[in-house]
C-alpha cells in the first residue's frame, strides 16, 4: 500500500488520531487490515480504536480467523461488544463456528435481541452448509410494486444490506418469485410494474447444501448474489461472491494439503509455529513408514530370487517409481474431476472403462521402454520380467488412483484423502509383488 508503517508510526507517536482515522477510511480494508496486522500489538489495537466503527468491523471481518482470535484479546469488553454488533451476520458467523466453545459462548453473551436470534439461528446449521454462510441482510420488493415504490424502499432498507446488486421479489409470505437487478430498476421507467421486468423464476440454494454446491451454482450462472431458501421457497437469507468463492478456496487449498498427505493448516503457512506444522505431517510419514516396512518384508520374502538374480533389484526402484507416479496422475485428475463436478459416483463404469484402456496403453508404452533397456543391459529374461510388470503395476496402480477418490466420494468422504503418498505407497507394495512374482515365474526360479 502507498502508506508505508513508518508514516502510521511517527503519526502515532504524535497521537494524531484524527490524521490517521482520515487517512485509513480513504484506502481500501485490506490494505488497512494488511497495516494492522504489521504493526506492533499496542500501536494496532490504537489505530484500530482510531477507526470508525463500520470500518473497524469491515476490517476485522478481513482478518484470518486465528488473527480476529488474537486480536479479540487485545479489545475491552466494550469495544468486542460494539465489534459483536457491527459485524454482518455472515462474518458474524464465520467467527464464531471456528472459535473454542467457551471462547463462543463469551462473545454470543454480548448479543442481544434479534443479533443473538439470528447467530443461534444461522449456527444451527449443519457445519460446512450454506446455512453457516448466508446473511439476513438482504433487500426483496412485492411484484405489485412499481419501479419507483422499490427504489424508495430500496433507499431505506438498502443501508444495512450485505449488496443491493441483486434485488428479490417475494410474495406475502415471503416466497421466492423472481429477481431484479438494480441496473433494471435504476434505469426503468418509474410506473412500470416489478413483475414486468423481473426474472423468473430465479436460482437458488437451500441453506442445508453443501457450501461447494453454491461455488458451483455461482459461477455456472454467473452470478454474485445467491439466493437461499427453505423447504417452502421462502427467501431466508443471501450468500456473496466474497464470502463463497473465499470458501472455495480454502477448500482448494485443504485438498492440495492433503493431497501431499498433511493435515489441513488452519493458518498461513508463515505463521504456523514448528509443533502445529510437526503434527501436520508426521500421522502420513509415520503411516507410510508401516506401508514401506510392508513392502520391505515382501521383498525378503522373495530373497532366494534376488540372491540367484541380483540384477533383478537394479530395476526395482524404476519400476515402482513409474507406476507410483503413473497413479499419483489418476488420482490428482480423478480427485479434482470429482471436486468440480465434471464426474459424479454413477459414471465410474464409464470412467473405469476408459481408464483402463489408457492405463493398458501407458504401461505396453512404458513397458515397451523397459524392455529395450532392461534386455540390452542383462538379457532378454530380465528384460520380458521388467517390461511386462511395467504393464502390470502401471494399470493396478491407475485404477486404484481413480478408484479410491470416487469409493471415498460415494461414502461421503472427501475424495481428496485419496492424497499421492498414499497411491504411490500401495503401487510400491504391488510391484515389487509383481515384479518378483513375475521373475520366479519366467525364469523358473
Amino acid at each position: 500500500m502507498s502508506m508505508r508503517i513508518p508514516e502510521v508510526k511517527d503519526l502515532i507517536e504524535k497521537r494524531d488520531w484524527a490524521r490517521i482515522r482520515e487517512l485509513l477510511t480513504r484506502r481500501p480494508v485490506a490494505d488497512v487490515a494488511e497495516l494492522l496486522v504489521d504493526l506492533e500489538k499496542p500501536d494496532r489495537v490504537m489505530v484500530f480504536r482510531s477507526l470508525p466503527r463500520a470500518l473497524a468491523a469491515e476490517v476485522f471481518a478481513y482478518f484470518e480467523t486465528y488473527e480476529q482470535d488474537a486480536f479479540l484479546g487485545e479489545l475491552t469488553d466494550e469495544e468486542t461488544r460494539l465489534l459483536m454488533d457491527d459485524l454482518a451476520p455472515d462474518d458474524r458467523t464465520s467467527l464464531l463456528e471456528e472459535l473454542p466453545a467457551e471462547v463462543t459462548q463469551r462473545l454470543l453473551s454480548y448479543l442481544s435481541g434479534d443479533d443473538l436470534k439470528e447467530a443461534r439461528l444461522l449456527l444451527g446449521y449443519p457445519e460446512e452448509s450454506i446455512g453457516r454462510l448466508m446473511t439476513t441482510d438482504y433487500v426483496s420488493v412485492r411484484p405489485e410494486w412499481t419501479v419507483n415504490q422499490a427504489m424508495e424502499h430500496i433507499r431505506t432498507a438498502g443501508r444495512d444490506s450485505e449488496t443491493i446488486n441483486a434485488i428479490y421479489v417475494t410474495d406475502a409470505g415471503a416466497r421466492l418469485l423472481g429477481a431484479v437487478s438494480l441496473r433494471q430498476i435504476v434505469l426503468g421507467n418509474p410506473d412500470d410494474k416489478i413483475r414486468g421486468i423481473m426474472r423468473a423464476p430465479a436460482i437458488s440454494i437451500s441453506a442445508f447444501q453443501d457450501r461447494e454446491k453454491a461455488t458451483g451454482l455461482m459461477q455456472r450462472y454467473d452470478l454474485s448474489v445467491l439466493p437461499v431458501a427453505d423447504s417452502q421457497g421462502v427467501l431466508i437469507g443471501i450468500v456473496t461472491a466474497d464470502d463463497v468463492f473465499g470458501i472455495a478456496q480454502d477448500e482448494t487449498t485443504e485438498d492440495f494439503h492433503k493431497a501431499a498427505g498433511v493435515a489441513p493448516l488452519r493458518v498461513c503457512l508463515k505463521d504456523a509455529n514448528p509443533r502445529l506444522l510437526y503434527r501436520s505431517r508426521i500421522v502420513w510419514l509415520l503411516g507410510l513408514v508401516v506401508i514401506y516396512l510392508i513392502s520391505g518384508n515382501i521383498m525378503s520374502r522373495f530373497a532366494d530370487t534376488i540372491a540367484k538374480v541380483v540384477p533383478l533389484v537394479f530395476f526395482l526402484p524404476l519400476l515402482i517409481d513409474s507406476a507410483g507416479n503413473a497413479g499419483a496422475q489418476s488420482a490428482t485428475l480423478m480427485v479434482r474431476a470429482l471436486a468440480m463436478g465434471d464426474v459424479s459416483p454413477r459414471d465410474w463404469g464409464r470412467v473405469v472403462v476408459r481408464e483402463t484402456a489408457l492405463a493398458l496403453a501407458l504401461g505396453a508404452t512404458m513397458g515397451a521402454a523397459v524392455w529395450a533397456v532392461v534386455a540390452y543391459r542383462t538379457g532378454l529374461e530380465i528384460g520380458i520380467v521388467a517390461g511386462v510388470s511395467m504393464v502390470i503395476v502401471v494399470l493396478v496402480a491407475c485404477l486404484v488412483g481413480i478408484l479410491i477418490p470416487f469409493t471415498l466420494s460415494r461414502f461421503g468422504l472427501d475424495p481428496a484423502a485419496a492424497s499421492s503418498p498414499f497411491v504411490t505407497s500401495v503401487a510400491d507394495i504391488l510391484g515389487v509383488l509383481v515384479y518378483f512374482s513375475m521373475a520366479r515365474w519366467v525364469m523358473g526360479i
